[in-house]
This record gives structure tokens, C-alpha cells and sequence, in this order.
């Protein structure tokens, strides 16, 4: 396959636009670096539209490496031929390569194997010739394939043909011709079908006794339904009415209607059908679906992650962030417009204690003392109790600057971020639950700088984010951080190494010199004093 001008096909642009790039990518440049540095090179490529390239430049790749190791595969057993290497060569994807090899592929003994192994192949071809009459019948040829030899026993006219038949049966299912057609047509008019295994309430009660065509069906019905026969609340099935697919297959395998071989095939057909092809085609649709719903789902992750990193900053603000929550109280944690932390507290105004006047007092304290300009309100456990605290009761006291206002804000991965070992070295004389409440506040004041610190799908942007294949989820939603990043920008003598470490060409380690040099040698005035770090000078 020529990948470059599959790619520019694909993309419609030109293929020396492809070239190019590919020789970028290739090169170890970021995707955020291509975009903006290499313009020239790449025809003005948008950050979307190149990595959208460089996925399927890695799934071309890795079809033609299947492709070639497949090739050698079957030239090791001798039977490659022109025919095979041509479908080879004209698969479209990797499951089309994987219908092309699976007769060749090593197999464990099936029943087809063993009447291969009592010699009654040739029952199965003499059957498949599909003559209009036959000078010896099929039922008299089979009787001469009776034996009681040991380890090859056939010992009735039924056995040979049964034999006969699973050959055929398993022919029919190998056919990559055959598996291609009957998984488009079972996308095209096949049903996903949910029964529900209790009558006990649940969240996947509408699904209890649901179907829908699959062309139909939406992604996140899909991951919700996956998730369902994962928890044992229901049973899934691929449907298709079987007539139709078992026509699919007729059309494909009977030549002659009028043979007298006709209703032995009818038979095996069916069988192969029923006991091999379907049941194969339907984990194979249900694979294609949840990789379908998974790509969107990932997109609209994406899209929200993308939403909360980009949230206007506020800037010239100190902040007091509020982590809610019930027995072990209400963490507080103020920082000044720089980040820098000021004052910490624990308050118990909720449930169990409800300690409403200690804890406005503490919080009045802090107000006073640094001077606060708005509190910033985690959304988790106990949220909408804080709120009406710091509304009903913070907010009226007389003692409270008029100027001073409140926000709710997401502290989603807040709890994972303070027990990280990046909050350790942040914040090393303060506890997990105090860093929380530092988080909170922070990320009012400038979600970009403080979120990338959390590993992106720690965020919470999506509610079937751990139902996918983990190692693309982080992918994706690390490009999504890593082109905010470098869309915004940072200022490199207030960012942090988690900051820094995003930037195209700098790894962790630079990002670390960086704010060590910094903290040495004060703030940078000048470009030229950064070629002084280590390792981000000329090599």
C-alpha cells in the first residue's frame, strides 16, 4: 500500500504535503510544535487535522506490517499465490487481513480437522461440485468411505457425510469474501438486543427489554449497554433475522440450484451459519461498535477537557479555595494573586458537628487577615451545604467586605491531584487535605496552569471515560492539554515544571532546570539567559 497516497486521498490535500509531514512526525516534532513552527512545511495543517493524520498514518503502518507478516506466514506453508497476495494488497483494514489469513492460521482440532484427518475431503469436494445428476450418488460415494481403520473410523453413510459437511461448514466460515459480506450486511440491517437478567431496580432498567437496528444505535447507548453486561444487570446479542443471513451465505456458496447436492448444502450451510459464522460476526460487530462509540465518546471528552483548561483565568484575585466535606470538615486554603499560600484551615459547618458560628468566625478570620476577594467552592461531597453556609451566613455578616463574592467550582481530580507526588514536592510542609483546598483555589484563579498537573483523565470529563481502552484515552486527552498549552502559551518565570513540561520540545527534566535555574538565578530578562539552562541550549 502506498500510505502517502492513501493519506492525501484520505485528507484530499496534496502528497507532498503528506511527505513532509509524515517526515516531521517521523523526526520526534510534537504535533502542537508542527502546527505552529512548521506552517510552511505542512500547507498550514490545523492541530485537529494533523492528528487525525498521524492516527491513521499509525494504523496504515501497522496494516502493512500485518500485511507483510501475514504474507511470510502463508509463503511458509507454500501457499501463497497470486490471488491471496492481491487481496492482500487490496484489504482495507486490519480485520480484512485477519478474513484473508484465518484458513491458514494454526488451528486447534475442530471437528473439521478430524473428518480431514479420516480422508474425507474428497466427500466434501465431490459435494461442492454441485452437479445437476451425479453417475455415482452422494450417498453411495459416502459408503465408500466407511472404515474401521483405528484413529480414522467412519463407521456409518452419516458419519461421512457429517464429516463431509463440518469441512464445508468450516470452509464456508473461513471465506473472507463471505465474512465481508455478512458483517456489512448485519451492520446495515442487524439489531443490538438487551434482555435484563433480574427484575431488580437499576440504572439499566430501559434497557431490561430493548433493540435497536444498529445503524441506529448512538455511542453512549452503546458504552451504557456494555457497562450493563458487564455489571450482570443484562445479556447482549448481535440480531439478524436468520433467513436473511443464511440467503447472504446461499448467495455465495450454492451455484447450481438444480444439484442434487443441494440439500446437503442447505444443511451445512445452515450450520456453518449458526455455529461458526454468526457467532464470530457478532463479536466482531460488537468489537466495531464499542470502538465506534469509544472514538466519539473520546471526542466529546476531549471537547469538555478542552472546555475546563481553556476557562477564562482570574487573575489580581486572592482566593480562598473551600474543599467541602462531612466528618473530616471543610478544608480552607487562601493564596494570594500569585499562587503563593498564605493561611489554612479546617471548618465543620455541615453535618455530623454542624458547627455554624466557629466556623463562620474562622472563615470571617481569614477573610480579614488576607484580605480575600472571592471564595472558591469545590462542587463535590457537601457542596450545596457550603454554599448556603458561606451565602446565608459568611456572606450577611456585617463584618464581611461588600466586595467579597462566591463560585462553584469543579474539583474534579482535586483528591488525586493532592496525594500526587507533584503536590508532594509542591507543597511538602502541607497535608493531602490541605493541598485539596490549595487546588481548588488555584484553578479558580488559572485552570490551565493548575489542571495539568492531574493527569487529564483523573479530571472527570466524561462519564464512560473508564470504560475505554485506557491507552488511548490518555493519548487523546493528552494532546488535548498539550495543544492548550502551547495555544496559550506560558510565562516561562511563573509556570510551573508541570506547565513547562508541556511545551513542545520540552521534556520533565528541562522543565525542572528551568524553575531550578529560575529559583537560582531569579526571573528570566532576557531570551538568552534560557539557552543557560541545562539541556535546552544548542546540543
Amino acid at each position: 500500500m502506498d500510505i502517502l497516497k492513501t493519506l492525501a486521498e484520505e485528507f484530499k490535500i496534496k502528497e507532498e504535503q503528506v511527505k513532509e509531514t509524515v517526515a516531521l512526525i517521523d523526526e520526534g516534532n510534537t504535533i502542537p510544535f508542527i502546527s505552529r513552527y512548521r506552517k510552511e512545511v505542512t500547507g498550514g495543517l490545523d492541530d485537529a487535522t494533523l492528528r487525525d493524520l498521524n492516527d491513521r498514518l499509525n494504523y496504515l503502518r501497522k496494516m502493512d506490517e500485518r500485511r507483510a507478516e501475514i504474507s511470510s506466514l502463508i509463503e511458509a506453508q507454500e501457499k501463497l499465490t497470486p490471488e491471496i497476495t492481491f487481496a492482500l494488497n487490496n484489504a482495507k483494514t486490519l480485520v480484512e487481513l485477519e478474513d484473508i489469513y484465518l484458513p491458514f492460521r494454526p488451528k486447534r482440532k475442530t471437528r473439521a480437522s478430524v473428518a480431514r484427518d479420516k480422508g474425507l475431503e474428497p466427500l466434501a469436494n465431490y459435494i461442492l461440485e454441485q452437479r445437476d445428476a451425479y453417475d455415482v450418488s452422494i450417498d453411495e460415494y459416502a459408503d465408500s468411505f466407511i472404515s474401521l481403520e483405528e484413529g480414522k473410523e467412519v463407521k456409518t453413510r452419516e458419519d461421512a457425510l457429517q464429516g463431509a459437511s463440518d469441512i464445508i461448514a468450516e470452509d464456508i466460515s473461513n471465506n473472507a469474501e463471505i465474512r465481508k459480506l455478512l458483517r456489512e450486511f448485519t451492520m446495515k440491517y442487524g439489531s443490538l438486543t438487551t434482555k435484563g437478567t433480574t427484575e431488580e431496580s437499576s440504572v439499566y432498567e430501559n434497557y431490561y427489554d430493548f433493540s435497536e437496528p444498529i445503524k441506529k444505535l448512538k455511542g453512549h447507548r452503546v458504552l451504557a449497554i456494555n457497562r450493563g453486561e458487564k455489571e450482570d444487570f443484562l445479556k447482549v446479542a448481535v440480531t439478524l433475522p436468520e433467513d436473511d443471513g443464511i440467503a447472504q451465505l446461499v448467495s455465495k456458496v450454492v451455484t447450481n440450484k438444480k444439484s442434487a447436492a443441494l440439500p446437503y448444502l442447505m444443511n451445512t450451510i445452515k450450520d456453518a451459519y449458526e455455529r461458526l459464522l454468526f457467532p464470530a460476526i457478532e463479536r466482531e460487530v460488537r468489537a466495531t461498535l464499542f470502538d465506534d462509540a469509544s472514538e466519539g465518546a473520546l471526542k466529546v471528552f476531549s471537547e469538555n477537557l478542552r472546555n475546563l483548561l481553556l476557562a477564562s483565568p482570574l487573575k489580581g484575585k486572592t482566593v480562598l479555595g473551600y474543599d467541602p466535606g462531612y466528618a473530616h470538615g471543610c478544608k480552607l486554603a487562601v493564596v494570594d494573586k500569585t499562587g503563593k499560600v498564605l493561611d489554612t484551615d479546617v471548618i465543620y459547618p455541615v453535618k455530623p458537628r454542624e458547627n455554624i458560628e466557629g466556623s463562620k468566625e474562622k472563615v470571617l478570620r481569614l477573610i480579614t487577615k488576607c484580605k480575600v476577594d472571592v471564595i472558591a467552592i469545590g462542587n463535590g461531597t457537601a457542596s450545596r451545604e457550603s454554599e448556603q453556609f458561606i451565602a446565608s451566613h459568611v456572606l450577611r455578616d456585617p463584618r464581611c467586605p461588600k466586595h467579597v463574592k462566591y463560585t462553584i467550582v469543579s474539583e474534579a481530580g482535586a483528591s488525586v491531584y493532592s496525594a500526587s507526588k507533584v503536590a508532594t514536592e509542591e507543597f511538602p510542609d502541607y497535608d493531602v487535605m490541605q493541598r485539596s483546598a490549595i487546588s481548588i483555589a488555584r484553578r479558580l484563579q488559572d485552570p490551565l496552569a493548575e489542571l495539568v498537573k492531574i493527569e487529564p483523565k483523573a479530571i472527570g470529563v466524561g462519564q464512560y471515560q473508564h470504560d475505554m481502552k485506557q491507552a488511548r484515552l490518555t493519548e487523546a486527552l493528552g494532546g488535548v492539554v498539550e495543544g492548550c498549552v502551547n495555544g496559550v502559551g506560558v510565562d516561562v518565570n511563573t509556570a510551573s515544571y508541570s506547565l513547562l513540561s508541556y511545551v513542545s520540545g520540552i521534556n520533565t527534566t528541562v522543565a525542572k532546570n528551568i524553575v531550578k535555574y529560575r529559583e537560582e538565578n531569579g526571573e528570566f530578562k532576557t531570551r538568552a539567559q534560557i539557552l543557560k539552562v541545562p539541556k535546552l541550549g544548542d546540543k
